[in-house]
């Protein structure tokens, strides 16, 4: 179940400990050492995110608690400028994440959200895409990475689509950072979100890449401490990014964490272990694929190494429980991905995601788990 959140390397846990042990003070606020030493950490970590990215800039690096914050704080922030009639669009293979906070300006500006549909195989309908963006259309927000499917969707050739009619675009990263090598420049979208705990780093803590021209546009998100540059009884003016987007005390411990997870993470052989990911998905595909009461969703020709399916006769929670009885631990449900579901004709499926640290036997153990839940079940 590694696609809902991977496990911590010990280098991770060390580091968030080490801070707490003999390092820890608030950050940008004090004069003292253990205040100094703690921003020194802090600030390291919007390095690390930046280089991971390969941000021109690392001021275009804010933290928040989550990817799912970092999109809301978007769309709060152009919803200020947004009318009523103005566009955004997405597509049906969408995370709740990437859906509801456009909702919300749907509802409170009357602004139209447009849904950029996906062929059988789970593959984005890019044709249908490009034709959608019209001279309205403020944003364009699309996966990178689907969190059901796998289907990797061609971000930079969408972020030009857009941008030729001048629209903005942000991708969630949320899948794609941990499998890919992510190039903010050359994908060259407004806007990139991720969360750390995907990168075997800790939760609470997320990241949005902001380009500079499209953070500078942005009114704060929230009030309060280090976001602000003078307070008077009448008046306020505002830090510059990224500070402006970081109100209140920061994730100081897990900042620690991320950093040491994408060191960690960098210093592997990317390709490598991206291949071994996708051994162990072809492996699993295959297998699956031998048992004709299981349907496997999303057969896109790229994808990442999340296998979603169904058991032919049985509910995906009944068989989440029976694998999980044998030791083997698979997502059920909606993925919080609904309107997806209801393209693919099914309530609910279940998902193997695979990561790093997998094995084939572990592959092979997940499909004789299924073997054995199909007696039990049917």
């Amino acid at each position: 179940d590694s696609a809902a959140s991977a496990q911590k390397p010990e280098v991770v846990i060390e580091a968030m400990s080490s801070i707490m042990r003999n390092s820890y003070a608030n950050v940008h606020r004090g004069l003292h050492t253990l205040a100094n030493e703690s921003t020194t950490h802090f600030e390291a970590a919007r390095r690390a995110v930046a280089q991971f990215l390969n941000a021109a800039n690392v001021d275009e690096i804010v933290f928040t608690k989550s990817a799912t914050e970092s999109i809301n704080l978007v769309a709060s922030s152009l919803g200020a400028s947004l009318r009523e009639g103005d566009e955004i669009l997405i597509t049906e293979m969408e995370h709740h994440a990437n859906i509801v906070p456009w909702h919300f300006l749907r509802e409170r500006k009357g602004v139209v959200l447009k849904w950029a549909p996906i062929l059988d195989d789970g593959t984005l309908d890019l044709a249908a895409l490009e034709k959608m963006i019209s001279p309205r259309t403020k944003m364009v927000a699309v996966s990178h990475m689907s969190n059901v499917l796998g289907t990797i969707n061609p971000v930079t050739e969408i972020v030009a689509m857009a941008k030729a009619k001048g629209a903005l675009t942000l991708i969630d990263g949320c899948q794609s950072a941990v499998h890919l090598p992510v190039d903010v420049q050359a994908i060259g979208s407004d806007f990139f979100v991720f969360s750390a705990h995907k990168v075997y780093g800790p939760t609470g803590i997320g990241v949005l890449y902001g380009r500079a021209e499209a953070l500078a546009a942005l009114p704060p998100y929230q009030g309060g401490g280090e976001m602000i540059g003078e307070v008077t009884q009448d008046s306020v003016t505002y830090a510059e990014p990224p500070h402006r987007f970081e109100a209140g005390t920061p994730a100081i411990i897990e900042s620690a964490g991320l950093e040491a997870a994408l060191n960690w993470l960098t210093a592997l052989d990317r390709k490598a272990v991206l291949q071994h990911e996708e051994r162990l998905y072809h492996r699993a595909f295959e297998k699956l694929s031998g048992l004709n009461w299981i349907n496997v969703h999303g057969t896109a020709a790229r994808k990442g190494s999340i296998l979603a399916f169904s058991m032919q006769g049985a509910h995906p929670h009944d068989v989440a429980q029976i694998l999980d009885r044998r030791g083997v631990a698979v997502r059920a449900g909606h993925h919080c991905a609904q309107p997806l579901m209801k393209r693919l004709g099914v309530s609910a499926t279940a998902r193997a995601s695979f990561a790093l640290y997998n094995t084939e036997q572990e592959v092979d153990a997940f499909v004789e788990a299924l073997i054995a839940a199909r007696k039990i079940l049917l």
